[in-house]
């Protein structure tokens, strides 16, 4: 009863953001502060969702609902990552992706010098990925259409390099989970409960 709930709002959430204009509206700035991707002391340090928010802004987790960044904002429905700042995207999925919804990625400057297109949990289809890139090439911005998964990943890499990079990102439908999410899961339930 509660899932369904979450689901009815989510959508709700999702389809009142979609009905607005324009296509992109700002929900956040950071200030240009920007560090070295690697700043230590020749250890090795690796973290797969960085919070650090000098690094810039990072996707740390998603939903069917939407995605949460480094700076633990939570934003629903498809969006538009930059460095510093983050956008509401007005697509449904990625058949809605066409030049309209690309239009501002060309308009940008400083120039993004890579964008990362994330469809969703379905690979994306090979007609799709070449009119993409086929309309990026014309403004000679690099793209790349992968999995949301894939694209978060990719996007926060490339972003801890200090990158010009952007990514629009369209929340999966469907989430897949490994034991080890199942026991961070139960972990986090545990110290909720504990008591000193």
């Amino acid at each position: 009863m509660i899932a369904r709930t979450l689901r009815a709002v989510g959508q709700r959430s999702r389809n009142q953001l979609l009905r607005r204009r324009p296509i992109y509206r700002p929900f956040h700035a950071f200030p240009a502060n920007f560090s070295k991707a690697y700043d230590h002391d020749g250890k090795t340090k690796v973290t797969i969702f960085n919070t650090e928010t000098d690094l810039g802004l990072m996707v740390t987790g998603y939903s069917q609902y939407g995605f949460r960044l480094n700076n633990d904002m939570v934003l629903i429905g498809p969006i538009s990552v930059f460095p510093r700042s983050v956008l509401s995207w007005n697509v449904n999925s990625f058949e809605d992706i066409n030049e309209e919804s690309l239009s501002l990625f060309p308009t940008l400057e400083p120039k993004i010098d890579v964008l990362i297109i994330g469809i969703g949990d379905q690979s994306p289809p090979p007609a799709l990925s070449k009119r993409i890139i086929e309309f990026m090439k014309k403004h000679k911005i690099n793209v790349e259409v992968l999995r949301t998964e894939q694209a978060c990943a990719t996007f926060n890499f490339l972003n801890a390099e200090n990158r010009m990079v952007a990514c629009a990102l369209i929340p999966p439908l469907h989430l897949t989970y490994n034991e080890n999410d199942i026991l961070q899961t139960k972990l986090r339930q545990k110290e909720l409960y504990e008591t000193e």
